[in-house]
């Protein structure tokens, strides 16, 4: 039998600097946030012209007389290019594509998106909001579901558990995201937040499988065997379906990666992320976690 508690430390470890690391990197430099959350104006447009680069766009956008619009440009990978502003008007917007059109030349606009400053606001306290019920509410239905454990355990240990495993999975996804966003297109936009959610999901269903293991094992546990062995009986006995679980999904989120529409890749990164650090997590840090915090708990 393999012992998955020996190595723990060190996965606690490496999961602590990453956890922190994560945490550096939302405030600084912090994620780039999509006109989602901050507000303003995003276009999208297919230059027919192949000459064309995000250099003479941003140029064209720069001579545009309606003031200061502080815009970016970006190449996308399907060679159309996103232009992000300030909050415009549609007389203004109108005016913008007759002038980029005498710039630039004949184009197509793919996409134009306004949202003000207030709607964006709103948009990032909600998903705030949402992020920290999701987490309240897995507390509670842990608890409740492992109410009928023997007395010496507190089945609210499981779902405090359990969520410190999610944050980790949910902070160390948005510190690779943040990193991305610097050196891609990449832009933290609701679908983003839409990926988390679905990893919070999914991250704590390979925890309660193992979790769920652990409580069946202590009704027929040995008068002598201690919570450390019964919860490594439990890892033992389902790890391998966690595995198979997570590898059929990636399978899954890998096709639709490279085969799907260029709109969803990022959400669909996301899922990836988020599902191989849920399973390394739901093995590797919750099960050790939960056995370091009773075996405290008893020798205070």
């Amino acid at each position: 039998m393999t012992d998955f508690l020996k190595p723990a430390k060190y996965f606690f470890i490496l999961s602590a600097t990453l956890m922190v690391i994560s945490a550096i990197l939302v405030f600084v430099p912090g994620p780039k946030l999509s006109i989602e959350f901050t507000g303003g104006t995003r276009v999208q447009l297919h230059v027919a012209s192949d000459t064309a680069t995000a250099e003479t766009v941003l140029t064209a956008v720069q001579s545009f007389g309606e003031g200061d619009l502080n815009p970016t440009v970006n190449k996308m990978q399907s060679g159309d290019f996103l232009v992000r502003l300030k909050g415009i008007d549609d007389a203004k917007h109108r005016s913008l594509i007759t002038h980029l059109t005498n710039k630039i030349g004949s184009f197509q606009e793919v996409q134009y998106t306004t949202i003000g400053p207030t709607v964006g606001e709103t948009l990032k306290i909600r998903a705030v909001y949402s992020l920290i019920v999701a987490s309240l509410g897995i507390i509670v239905y842990l608890a409740f579901a492992f109410r009928k454990i023997p007395r010496r355990y507190s089945p609210w240990k499981f779902g405090v558990v359990a969520v410190i495993t999610l944050l980790h999975d949910v902070l160390v996804t948005v510190g690779v995201f943040v990193i991305l966003s610097h050196y891609t297109n990449f832009e933290v936009d609701t679908l983003f937040v839409t990926a988390l959610l679905t990893i919070l999901g999914y991250s704590v269903n390979d925890t309660i499988i193992i979790f769920d293991r652990i409580r069946d094992n202590l009704f027929v546990q040995e008068r002598k065997e201690s919570f450390a062995i019964t919860s490594n009986k439990a890892v033992n006995q389902t790890w391998k379906r966690s595995c198979y679980t997570s590898g059929s999904t990636l399978i899954m989120l890998f096709s639709l990666f490279f085969l799907g529409s260029a709109s969803i890749q990022w959400f669909v990164l996301t899922l990836i992320v988020g599902i191989l650090l849920g399973t390394y997590s739901s093995i590797f840090v919750a099960t050790p976690l939960l056995v370091y915090w009773n075996k405290q708990e008893h020798h205070s």
